[in-house]
């Protein structure tokens, strides 16, 4: 293994939270295909954003940050507005998951990846409604399996199992 690799911390708390947010909506900023999103059509106001994600992120890996919101209100305005689909949303889970892996390394790291991945795919899904296949249980994770029966009583329509409600 990559002693490099090994020589990241694992996300703990909200320090490294804020540190992570902080980096990768810097990269997110400077990207050619996501920049103007934030700051031209949405008209983000860093200052308020950013502490909304703080605690958006400590709420989903810890369960701590006292995040209330709509992810996915926030997401469907802008589909009138721009491109919102798969590209936009492929380039930010890869921003997003290149930042944790040049940042951080562990458990906390890996588990905060697999749920940008979900969010991604079902905002990308829901804001455009198109069908999102990882929502076969046949496609699930067992990760994932777990993770979702916590969210919504069990559904018949996909298998017993639902998308969360936070996206």
């Amino acid at each position: 293994m990559n002693s490099n690799i090994q020589l990241r911390p694992d996300i703990e708390g909200r320090v490294e939270i804020e540190q992570l947010i902080n980096a990768f909506y810097s990269r997110v900023r400077a990207d050619d295909v996501l920049g103007f999103i934030f700051d031209d059509v949405a008209g983000t106001d860093w200052g308020t954003h950013l502490p909304k994600m703080y605690a958006f992120w400590e709420t989903v890996l810890f369960r701590s940050g006292g995040y209330t919101g709509s992810p996915l209100a926030a997401h469907a305005k802008l589909v009138q507005l721009t491109q919102m689909g798969r590209p936009q949303f492929d380039r930010w889970l890869m921003l997003f998951c290149g930042t944790v892996d040049d940042l951080f390394n562990g458990p906390h790291a890996e588990h905060i990846k697999n749920c940008a991945s979900d969010m991604a795919n079902v905002i990308q899904s829901r804001i455009n409604h198109v069908p999102d296949p990882r929502f076969d249980p046949a496609n699930l994770t067992p990760e994932q399996r777990e993770r979702y029966a916590r969210y919504r009583p069990a559904s018949a329509g996909l298998g017993g199992l639902e998308p969360p409600d936070f996206i």
